[in-house]
């Protein structure tokens, strides 16, 4: 960090800007955050067959956001981190939700009951992320960059293969794999690169919603539209505790509390990534209680979301680059984003639109998405110096995480609650990470006569 980098923001976290530099610098994050929020409801509501149900869930992820977006930045009772922490619906608990939606469903449930299960464990397994918020500070030996790097690898590489399922034509589909399924979700691909590397920042900044826009228009003029089922849509989203019911099932369970851990391992690296570019200390008391009041909130919001029929929330790290880009680290800023989050879920016809954006078009945006993830992992272990007691430890995660996904039968023979928590790569590569983070001695791998120092593999490079 520079000697001037302190100095170098517009407006520091306690700072109140006036209403069109809010507004302005709102919209950006909003538009940094709006497809991520949307995506895994789209993704769930598509793989289970969920139709109708589709834009008030899309309505309820995105009024959720935008209260827990308000409750982060103004921090009522100590919950919340107090800075512009804008909450959304988290890709980690994708691949578990979608689990316990076959669940329901394999059960003969229809969408009511798949989404009353669902909502239901992750309703209780919020209670998790709450737990820990509050020993945070104790679990330095878990809470590690090897940990977090090694999960959100992992996290990232899963769901590629959502992705690349979806720009084939989605589930299913009858016509997966088409050369025009596989054209217009390659040219939304193309088009976020390109979008991605121009000198403006605001095309930078908007190049998945604009890569979206693109595909969506093609894919019009290519008849894959159709908004027939608009007209039935109600003019308001009513939020509704509970609206499809609460049921439980320890096999969804398990998985999905797990995850809660891993997310407040995420959740405490993208607040101190936040208190970086806030110009916030990372180190003291002021610090534990910003990391613990941040990740208290990432689970009370994420029970909030289950209540309100939304899946679980979490810090989305692309808005610290949006804070970095801007140089607008106001947190008075998070009342405007959560406000447009919640008038934009307000309206059940914005989620019927998106429910009408193309698989293979949604396909090609989240490809980038989900590499992106994978990326942000590889970046934090590259930042490690990897010597052989770490080596191990990645080697066994990835590759028993990894494994279970590449011979998805392994488990066959196995109990239920056994499939459902090891059949999952994250818990299954996540539990290897930190239990042999945990009994694995450091400093005690080097042959004899080697020293420890010679295995290290840090480049500069890494760091950077």
């Amino acid at each position: 960090m520079s000697d001037h980098q302190p100095n170098d923001l517009l407006y520091s976290l306690d700072a109140r800007p006036g209403v069109l530099e809010s507004s302005f610098a709102a919209i950006q994050h909003v538009l940094a955050s709006f497809v991520g929020i949307i995506t895994p409801t789209l993704i769930v509501g598509g793989v289970l067959g969920l139709g109708e149900h589709i834009p008030y869930l899309i309505s309820m992820s995105l009024m959720v956001s935008g209260v827990a977006t308000i409750i982060q930045a103004r921090r009522p009772f100590g919950i919340g981190a107090g800075m512009i922490c804008v909450q959304g619906t988290s890709f980690a608990f994708l691949s578990s939700v979608l689990a316990a939606g076959f669940i329901a469903k394999g059960k003969g449930g229809g969408p009511e009951e798949i989404l009353a299960l669902i909502f239901g464990v992750c309703f209780l397994g919020a209670f998790v992320e709450i737990f820990l918020s509050q020993f945070l500070h104790k679990l330095k030996s878990v809470i590690t960059p090897l940990v977090t790097g090694i999960v959100i690898t992992i996290i990232g590489i899963s769901l590629i293969k959502v992705g690349m399922t979806d720009l084939a034509g989605g589930f299913k589909a009858p016509d997966f794999g088409s050369p025009a399924n596989l054209a217009l979700g390659g040219l939304v691909l193309v088009s976020i690169i390109a979008l991605n590397r121009s000198s403006n920042s605001w095309i930078r900044l908007s190049s998945i919603v604009l890569g979206l826009a693109i595909g969506f228009v093609v894919a019009a003029f290519m008849g894959k539209i159709s908004f027939t089922n608009l007209a039935s849509l109600p003019a308001f989203s009513i939020p509704v505790p509970f609206k499809y019911g609460f049921s439980f099932d320890w096999t969804a369970f398990a998985p999905i509390a797990l995850i809660y851990l891993i997310t407040a391992i995420e959740s405490t690296g993208d607040i101190t990534a936040n208190c970086i570019v806030s110009r916030q200390p990372i180190k003291g008391d002021s610090y534990i209680s910003r990391v613990k009041g941040g990740v208290l909130a990432d689970g009370l919001n994420s029970m909030l979301a289950a209540l309100f029929n939304s899946m679980p929330n979490t810090t989305f790290s692309q808005n610290n680059g949006v804070i970095q880009l801007t140089g607008v680290a106001s947190r008075y800023i998070g009342f405007y984003i959560g406000a447009m989050l919640f008038l934009l879920g307000l309206f059940p016809v914005i989620g019927g639109i998106l429910q009408n954006i193309p698989k293979p078009v949604l396909g090609g945006a989240t490809l980038v998405m989900f590499g992106t993830v994978a990326a942000a992992g590889v970046k934090i272990l590259a930042t490690e110096a990897l010597d052989r007691r770490k080596m191990l430890i990645m080697a066994v995660s990835f590759g028993m995480g990894l494994g279970v996904i590449m011979v998805p039968n392994l488990l066959a023979e196995m109990p239920k609650l056994v499939q459902s928590i090891f059949g999952s790569a994250i818990t299954t590569g996540g539990l290897a990470a930190i239990i042999l983070s945990l009994v694995l001695p450091e400093g005690k791998v080097a042959e004899e006569g080697e020293p420890e120092e010679n295995l290290n593999m840090t480049t500069d490079s890494a760091t950077s």
